[in-house]
């Protein structure tokens, strides 16, 4: 992933000549032989000050890479439940690999999602049989994890009660 992170920065700065990547040399081509992909202009921002579109473009490039790898806009956790017999639930909740904050809110999370499942099935609340936390570690990079079972309890006052909401 890094590896694909710099090359992408590399091909979009521009910097070099293509020739050294072009090893038949015989073969018709459309992109430049040597120089810039990029053409050498320069973007007036002021009447002093200047600025090339080369930077410009390589800029832009970093800049949707890291939009691309963060994502703020994306959910911190992806939560995965299974229901078991006897209104029991499993929640596995994963943080997401590259984040930007929120690294301790596992169990607020787990017990909104509980809190959740209690009031869509009609029941007035939830025990926590098991619980964890941990990081789990791969080659992309390590990414924190939250294990738990859930027991709904209370009066399920509804003979048809409601399926879970969905996230």
């Amino acid at each position: 992933m890094k590896h694909a992170i710099a090359i992408g920065c590399l091909l979009l700065s521009g910097c070099g000549g293509v020739a050294s990547l072009v090893t038949n040399t015989n073969a018709p081509s459309t992109i430049p032989r040597e120089g810039s992909l990029i053409p050498a202009t320069d973007i007036a921002l002021s009447p002093t000050t200047t600025i090339t579109l080369e930077k410009i473009v390589y800029w832009a490039g970093v800049g949707a890479i890291a939009y691309y790898v963060l994502d703020p806009f994306s959910p911190n956790w992806d939560i995965e439940e299974a229901q078991f017999p006897n209104d029991r639930y499993h929640l596995s909740l994963k943080m997401k690999r590259y984040y930007s904050g929120g690294a301790g809110e596992a169990r607020v999370v787990f017990n909104r999602r509980a809190r959740e499942l209690a009031s869509a099935g009609g029941f007035s609340g939830y025990k926590i049989l098991e619980y964890s936390e941990g990081m789990e570690s791969s080659i992309a990079g390590s990414q924190r994890v939250s294990y738990g079972v859930i027991a709904l309890v209370g009066p399920n006052t509804s003979t048809d009660a409601a399926t879970p909401p969905a996230r």
